[in-house]
């Protein structure tokens, strides 16, 4: 399977998502952390990094239940410009938003 070269905006929100989980890691260590969550401290390194700019959405939930912090935190903190929920799929509708 090939993956698509991520745009400029996705390296960006990577960046952001990144710089959150840091923050709300605080002093707690790397290595605890990610064992909670059940994913390798690699793993949570890269997306702190912002290497992973797309993490699984499974690995994301993890994370953010072990650091105390809500997806809808988590997707405003990385969407600021996005009032709303972005729709998957194809078609006329895709990228569609519903107001939350």
């Amino acid at each position: 399977m090939v993956r698509l070269p991520l745009t400029p905006a996705e390296v960006e929100r990577g960046q952001r998502l990144g710089a959150l989980l840091r923050r709300a890691r605080g002093e707690r260590s790397m290595l605890h952390t990610a064992l909670n969550a059940g994913v390798s401290p690699e793993t949570l390194r890269k997306i702190e990094s912002g290497r992973v700019a797309t993490p699984a959405f499974p690995t994301i939930a993890a994370i953010a239940d072990v650091l105390g912090l809500s997806l809808d935190a988590v997707w405003a903190e990385i969407n600021p410009s996005h009032g709303g929920v972005e729709l998957a799929g194809s078609g006329r509708h895709a990228g569609e938003r519903l107001a939350s």
